[in-house]
């Protein structure tokens, strides 16, 4: 059976920071709830803790906030892309992520496929709750990683139909 991991990332003290985590709770309360195949992981702003967890994916799906310059601006980065991700600060985790990217290269337990869906943050004051422009965008953000796991499994099921 597919594994699919929904990793949020972000630190809930930083205002929208946290979206990726607040992600990740919304789809936890959602109904009808997400197919057992789906692992979701409150990464915080510590995911290499979370290693082995990640290694065991097959896909994984990853909410966070992102740098850009409208705030409120949605982005998703997918495998190739990811590069370029790596290569300008655009995540308050982005050092912490690559490390845990190589190690589940070294590892040899890199995913099949890495998915970024972030959203660009209107502030990083301290504080717990999400701005509303930013909270705004958790549904949104719920529905994009909802679309790429049903995704995931419809192409799941076609390359099995297709091997029978």
């Amino acid at each position: 059976m597919m594994n699919i991991v929904v990793l949020g990332l972000g630190n809930l003290l930083l205002s929208d920071e946290g979206v990726g985590v607040r992600v990740v709770e919304a789809l936890a309360r959602r109904a009808p709830p997400l197919p057992d195949c789906v692992t979701l992981l409150d990464g915080g702003t510590a995911a290499m803790d979370l290693l082995d967890e990640l290694c065991a994916a097959d896909h994984l799906i990853v909410a966070d906030a992102i740098n850009a310059e409208t705030p409120g601006e949605l982005i998703t980065l997918r495998d190739g892309e990811l590069g370029a991700f790596f290569q300008t600060k655009i995540s308050p985790h982005q050092v912490g992520f690559a490390d845990v990217l190589a190690a589940m290269t070294l590892l040899d337990g890199a995913p099949q496929s890495i998915v970024v869906h972030g959203v660009a943050p209107l502030s990083l004051e301290t504080g717990m709750a999400l701005t509303p422009l930013i909270a705004g965008k958790v549904e949104t953000l719920c529905q994009r990683i909802v679309k790429e796991i049903n995704t995931l499994l419809i192409d799941a099921r076609q390359a099995q139909a297709e091997s029978v």
